[in-house]
């Protein structure tokens, strides 16, 4: 159960979980509030059926007539495990499987509370008390609900994000013409909020900009701090040297454009885009919040700074920029590290994991 279906990462884990389940052991089905989204069209392409809710606030009639319809849709297909994926479907969904009387029921923590808005945490904490269990994407998460929270030990489950390899392999840099005279391409692709920190980075690479012709910075993404990110370029004297591009779907395209692909968010669970960037053979650099280091580990698979920190930044940046062998070092340990442990398969397996303990009474919440 998922909000919608859109181009978030929540979004994609959704489709790629129901995708990719064992169909002689499952039988996945998604429910959603926003019709349409960009993931409807390969997930009924893979035969995964969809209950549109058409809800689009809790305190109206939209919520009743989307309770008769998953009142409807449960009984008529006899769901016996309810998975909430983001907090809009903890907020709706678990008390409504709950009082459908669905036998098990999961919740999603995905990031740190504190990027939830205040008036749904109380009901959040509800619906911790109501689950069965509680899915977190990295062990960060899974701390942060038992420090913060009080939520046992024994109701939380790591199942970490999924990566389809296939689609992100690793490979050589290649330019898009707007780069074409680029000598090395720092960069990063995000929603740009100002969670996300990208003007840390700008300060840092305005910091080196100048000593080193042909750096460019690439940013990739829309949202509320793309005006304000211009006005600062222009305001160090870096305009020339950044690149900004709108979302897109072609994720893969422009991380293969990018030589070293920074994250400097000031808050993270466990990130898909640094995942895809590490995958493809960028050299990473991220800022050391949430499950972030459990990506990169310094030194091995990437280097850390402090979150919010320009001059720290600024250091990693020096290093990489100016030195071939370690940047190649870290961009192919950080290639073998994601392929080995975040391949889509793995996570799969791991949540079945989940799912089959929990429907077979084996798990320890059960």
């Amino acid at each position: 159960m998922t909000r919608s279906l859109g181009h978030g990462g929540t979004e994609r884990q959704v489709a790629e979980l129901a995708k990719s389940l064992d169909r002689d052991r499952f039988i996945p089905h998604i429910a959603c509030f926003d019709p349409g989204g960009f993931r409807e069209a390969e997930l009924r392409f893979k035969g995964v059926p969809i209950l549109q809710m058409d809800m689009h606030s809790f305190l109206s009639r939209e919520s009743i007539r989307a309770l008769a319809r998953l009142r409807s849709y449960v009984q008529a297909h006899g769901i016996l495990l309810a998975h909430t994926f983001d907090h809009p479907m903890n907020v709706f969904g678990v008390p409504a499987a709950r009082l459908l009387r669905i036998p098990v029921v999961l919740s999603s923590q995905r990031s740190h509370r504190s990027l939830i808005p205040p008036k749904y945490l109380p009901a959040i904490r509800v619906s911790d008390r109501l689950v069965n269990g509680i899915v977190v994407n990295c062990d960060f998460v899974r701390g942060h609900l038992m420090k913060d929270y009080g939520v046992p030990d024994c109701k939380i489950h790591v199942c970490h994000n999924a990566l389809d390899t296939t689609l992100f392999p690793p490979g050589p840099r290649m330019r898009p013409p707007e780069l074409a005279n680029a000598r090395l391409v720092i960069g990063v692709i995000c929603v740009l909020r100002a969670i996300k920190g990208v003007s840390t980075l700008m300060d840092a690479f305005a910091q080196l900009y100048r000593d080193r012709p042909g750096l460019k910075l690439l940013i990739v993404g829309s949202g509320p701090e793309r005006d304000r990110l211009e006005s600062q370029a222009r305001e160090l004297g870096v305009s020339e040297g950044c690149l900004f591009h709108e979302s897109t779907s072609d994720v893969a395209m422009w991380l293969r454009a990018i030589d070293v692909f920074v994250l400097p968010s000031l808050s993270e669970a466990l990130s898909n885009s640094l995942m895809e960037a590490m995958a493809v053979g960028c050299c990473a650099i991220a800022s050391r919040v949430g499950g972030n280091p459990e990506l990169v580990r310094d030194g091995e698979t990437g280097l850390l700074f402090e979150p919010g920190d320009a001059a720290s930044l600024a250091e990693r940046l020096r290093a990489v920029v100016d030195g071939d062998d370690l940047r190649s070092r870290l961009a192919d340990s950080g290639a073998r590290f994601v392929a080995e442990n975040f391949r889509t398969e793995r996570s799969v397996a791991r949540m079945q994991e989940i799912y089959a303990g929990f429907l077979d009474g084996t798990s320890p919440a059960r």
